[in-house]
C-alpha cells in the first residue's frame, strides 16, 4: 500500500502538470504544492533535483517517533537521557534545546524541542531512544525512506545537519510530509505549537506563516549555507463539501521572511486557482457488478477514501469517471481487494487515478453454486 501510495504521488505530479492553471512565481530553488486531500501535485519547479534537506530531516525523525509511540515503545511521559554525543551536536552553533549533559528528559519535552525549536540536540536524544543508537536510527530512516518508495532521498544524520550524501528532492519531502500529517494527525499539533520553553530559555516556532495565517498548522523550517531557507508548510481550509488540505515545499529561498512570503503566495494560489469537488464518499458503492462463484451474486465496490478532485476554477461539472475492473470477478474477494481503477479525466486527460476496491467481503459458495458457476464461465 506504501508504494502504491508513492505510485498514486508520481502519477499525480505528471497529470497535474499537464492540467493546473499557471502558478505564480516562486522565488526558491525548487517547489512543490500537494493538495493532500485530492492526492494531487497542482504545482511545481524541479521537484527532482537533488537538495540538501537541513532540518527538513526531522520531519522523517518525527515520523519514526510516532511509529515508536503508536508500537508502545514510547510514552510521552518516559525520560531519555541527553548523552554526550546529543550534547555535542547541540554545541554545534545550529539550533539546540539546551539540555544539559546526562539530564533526563521526558519524550514529550523532547518532541517540542525538536518540533518547536528544530532543537538537533533533542533530536539525537530521540533518536538514540528509539534506534538504540544513532547509527541504527540512521538505518532506520533510510529503510522508511525506502519503504514510502522514495528513489532520490538518503540520510545521513537524523537532525539534518550538512553532511555528504545527505540528500533528498521536493517531491519525497512532499510525499514524507503528506505521510506524516496522514498517518500521525494526533501529533501535528506539535507543529503548530508558537514557542516552547526549557531550562528557562524562550524559543519560537520560526514557520512564520503560523503567526500570519490561522489556516496554517504546521509544519517545518530549515536552514543549511548549502540548502537555503527552506519551509514544508501545511494549510486546511474549508470549501462546500468539507474541508482541504494543502502542503507546500519551499526550497533554497533567500531568507527567512522570503521562504514564508512565498510559500504563502504558494498557498493562497493553490486554495483560490482550483476548486474541490467530491466525486463519491468514503465506502460509497459506485458500482456493483456480478460476482462468479460467490456466497452473493454481486460485490459492492468503490473507495475507502472519499474520491475528491481538485479541478481549476469553475470547471467541476467537465470531469468524466471511467470505470475499469478485472472482470471476471470470482470469489472469494477480501474486503480491500483492488480489482480495477477509478479513473477521473477532465478535457480528455487523466486528472486522477485511484484504486477501486472491494467494500465488503464476498464469501465462495457452496460446492454446487462454484460448479454451476464454473460451468457458466467455461460455456461463456
Amino acid at each position: 500500500m506504501k508504494r502504491l501510495f508513492a505510485l498514486l504521488f508520481a502519477f499525480a505530479v505528471a497529470a497535474a502538470q499537464a492540467q493546473a492553471p499557471q502558478a505564480p512565481e516562486i522565488a526558491a530553488r525548487s517547489f512543490l504544492l500537494f493538495d493532500v486531500t485530492t492526492n494531487q501535485v497542482l504545482a511545481a519547479k524541479n521537484p527532482d533535483e537533488p537538495v540538501e534537506p537541513a532540518s527538513l530531516t526531522k520531519l522523517m525523525s518525527g515520523y519514526l517517533v510516532f511509529q515508536a509511540l503508536r508500537d508502545k515503545k514510547l510514552t510521552l511521559e518516559q525520560t531519555l537521557q541527553v548523552s554526550e554525543r546529543a550534547w555535542r551536536t547541540g554545541m554545534t552553533g545550529a539550533s539546540r534545546t539546551f539540555l544539559p549533559l546526562n539530564s533526563q528528559v521526558a519524550v514529550d519535552d523532547l518532541l517540542k524541542g525538536m518540533i518547536v525549536q528544530s532543537g538537533n540536540d533533542a533530536t539525537v536524544v530521540l533518536a538514540e531512544g528509539v534506534g538504540g543508537t544513532y547509527e541504527q536510527f540512521v538505518e532506520m530512516m533510510n529503510r522508511q525512506a525506502q519503504a514510502f518508495g522514495l528513489k532520490a532521498t538518503s540520510f545521513k544524520n537524523p537532525e539534518g545537519l550538512t553532511a555528504s550524501g545527505h540528500t533528498s528532492t521536493a517531491r519525497d519531502l512532499a510525499l514524507i510530509a503528506t505521510r506524516l500529517v496522514r498517518d500521525f494527525p494526533e501529533y501535528l499539533h506539535y507543529y503548530s505549537t508558537k514557542e516552547f520553553t526549557y531550562n528557562k530559555i524562550k524559543q519560537n516556532n520560526r514557520n512564520l506563516l503560523l503567526y500570519r495565517d490561522p489556516s496554517v498548522d504546521g509544519l517545518k523550517t530549515g536552514y543549511t549555507d548549502a540548502a537555503g531557507y527552506c519551509l514544508i508548510t501545511t494549510a486546511r481550509r474549508d470549501f462546500p463539501n468539507g474541508q482541504r488540505r494543502l502542503i507546500s515545499v519551499a526550497l533554497g529561498a533567500a531568507s527567512a521572511e522570503a521562504r514564508a512570503n512565498e510559500s504563502q503566495k504558494l498557498l493562497n494560489w493553490g486554495f483560490a486557482s482550483f476548486d474541490a469537488v467530491k466525486l463519491f464518499e468514503a465506502n460509497q458503492a459506485v458500482v456493483s457488478p456480478a460476482v462468479w462463484k460467490g456466497a452473493s451474486n454481486t460485490a459492492k465496490l468503490g473507495s475507502a477514501q472519499a474520491v475528491v478532485v481538485s479541478v481549476p476554477k469553475g470547471e467541476g461539472d467537465k470531469l468524466k469517471t471511467d470505470i475499469s475492473r478485472t472482470d471476471p470477478l470470482v470469489a472469494p474477494l477480501a474486503k480491500g481487494q483492488v480489482v480495477g481503477s477509478i479513473k477521473v479525466s477532465a478535457a480528455g486527460a487523466t486528472v486522477v487515478e485511484v484504486p477501486l476496491a472491494v467494500l465488503e467481503p464476498v464469501e465462495q459458495a457452496g460446492l454446487l453454486g462454484r460448479a454451476w458457476d464454473a460451468l457458466r464461465l467455461w460455456i461463456q
